[in-house]
């Protein structure tokens, strides 16, 4: 009798107890996935992968990291599909791996994208110092922070709503600048043609194009290109909420591919085409110097003087989608990680509206890291958070991987048809193996360069590689503390109750 008074009382407490609104269209879906990596590593970081790799190391780097994500979207695709949950790779992690694989994940993912938003505001206030010189860059943080606050607490609908905009301003100005770039490529708006000359060029040092300083070079550029790409895997934590993941969710993954192939693929052919190696300005395309994004030299190129504020103005909508979607994606996983026990519960609690508000906020205390910015630096301290996002989403992407080799093992061990899988992964066991190497080699390689640095720098060894004993420390600590085992592959848990 107790025992069934308590279960009532349970389901009662469930209808009660406000959750997570599946409020997301297709249409946010798809515009998710499409603008969820357009951003400063597309407009900005481009320019220094051209001048570190060259035009041809540059397209490489991208169409490996193009690969990586494409594989990798596949696999997060049949998981998301199958089990949409808001917590998705990390969630994955737990049933499917080991706890504390999840309880790392989690925390890692969560701090990823915290350290984004701090770094786009920085980023953004960079950027309004092409019209205000001497602004103060600190106030500018804290308008766009209250901003991006504010569209996170309406609903998720608002999010879906506002980033639909922000990315379609982004879609938008790529395709104008591949349109633009083609027609001077062929001479139109460019007489003459530049032809295959920068493809080809030698800036006099012994580096010649179209490849740059070899294996190295492009170690490095996985880095730059990994981190224009970090965001693709949003749209498997918003299945969570989405209206109808089965449906929206194979969607916005096969968009994917075409959209790396023609945005950014396009885009780095179109800056090796148009903008030597050699380029000054192209080493100047760092944080401090954002008014010398490629995008804005292709136009100025072609003759349009209001080139450079325009791109400016697109630029800083950029930073903001994805310091909008950073608030997200983060808030998510922070609730998600208090539902499993893995975070303090408060985290978990969500209001009317069906936004998860305290982790919302404590998301949004570590994004306020930015309004220290003035006093390391604007760009020294862009530069450190820059880098370790990137680092810490291909620690993300790297479970991910694991996870869906372990989701697939665990399926058929458990006798399930293959058959009954509602979106089934392409080039499976080869795609995520192949990006799990990869994913490795970023993680211990890109950075390599702080040992070959003509003055060993603690302070860059450090700030470059302090992800790596973090992610290990999480990882062994909760195993230590929690006692956690691999979980067997028949007992792999494929309901979707959290």
């Amino acid at each position: 009798m107790n025992a069934d008074m308590e279960q009532i009382k349970k389901e009662q407490k469930d209808i009660e107890e406000p959750k997570l609104k599946r409020s997301l269209k297709a249409r946010h879906m798809n515009m998710i996935a499409i603008g969820g990596s357009i951003g400063t590593g597309l407009f900005f970081a481009s320019g220094s992968a051209v001048s570190t790799a060259g035009p041809g190391g540059a397209a490489l780097a991208y169409i490996i990291m193009g690969t990586l994500v494409y594989f990798l979207m596949n696999s997060l695709g049949e998981m998301a599909t199958q089990l949409p949950i808001s917590g998705s790779f990390e969630t994955y992690a737990s049933r499917f791996v080991d706890p504390a694989l999840g309880f790392t994940l989690g925390w890692n993912y969560w701090f990823c994208w915290s350290i984004c938003v701090a770094a786009e505001l920085v980023a953004g206030s960079l950027i309004v110092k092409f019209w205000f010189p001497h602004t103060i860059t600190t106030l500018w943080s804290i308008v766009f922070l209250a901003i991006i606050l504010l569209l996170n607490l309406l609903s998720a609908k608002a999010y879906g709503e506002s980033e639909y905009w922000f990315a379609g301003i982004k879609v938008a100005t790529v395709i104008i600048f591949l349109i633009v770039g083609v027609l001077m490529i062929l001479g139109v708006f460019h007489n003459p043609s530049p032809g295959f000359h920068n493809w080809f060029l030698s800036d006099g040092k012994g580096h010649r194009a179209p490849f740059v300083g070899g294996a190295v070079a492009l170690i490095n550029v996985f880095l730059v290109a990994g981190f224009s790409f970090s965001g693709t895997e949003i749209v498997g934590l918003a299945a969570g909420e989405s209206e109808n993941p089965q449906e929206n969710v194979p969607k916005a993954i096969k968009v994917v591919f075409w959209r790396i192939l023609l945005f950014y693929i396009g885009a780095i052919l179109v800056i090796g085409f148009l903008i030597p190696f050699t380029d000054a300005n192209l080493l100047k395309s760092g944080a401090d110097k954002i008014a010398y994004s490629p995008f804005t030299m292709v136009f100025e190129k072609c003759g349009l003087a209001f080139a450079a504020s325009l791109m400016n103005a697109v630029i800083l909508t950029s930073v903001l989608s994805c310091g909008n979607s950073g608030l997200y994606v983060a808030s998510r996983m922070l609730y998600a990680l208090a539902k499993e026990g893995k975070a303090p519960k408060m985290l978990a609690k969500v209001n009317k509206r069906g936004i998860p508000f305290n982790a919302v906020i404590a998301t949004t205390l570590v994004a306020c890291t930015a309004f220290f910015a003035s006093l390391i630096g604007d760009g020294k301290i862009y530069y450190i958070l820059y880098n370790a996002s990137g680092i810490t989403a291909f620690f993300a992407w790297l479970g991910i991987g694991i996870c869906h080799l372990r989701f697939r093992k665990a399926y058929i061990a458990q006798g399930r048809d293959l058959k009954d899988l509602k979106y089934k992964s392409k080039f499976f066991p080869l795609g995520p193996i192949l990006a799990i190497i990869l994913c490795i080699l970023v993680i211990f390689g890109s950075n390599i360069w702080v040992f070959q640095a003509a003055k060993f720098s603690w302070f860059d060894f450090i700030t470059n590689y302090i992800c790596i004993p973090l992610f290990v420390c999480l990882f062994f600590g909760y195993k230590w503390v929690k006692k956690t085992k691999m979980v067997p592959l028949k007992e792999c848990n494929f309901d979707m109750e959290q």
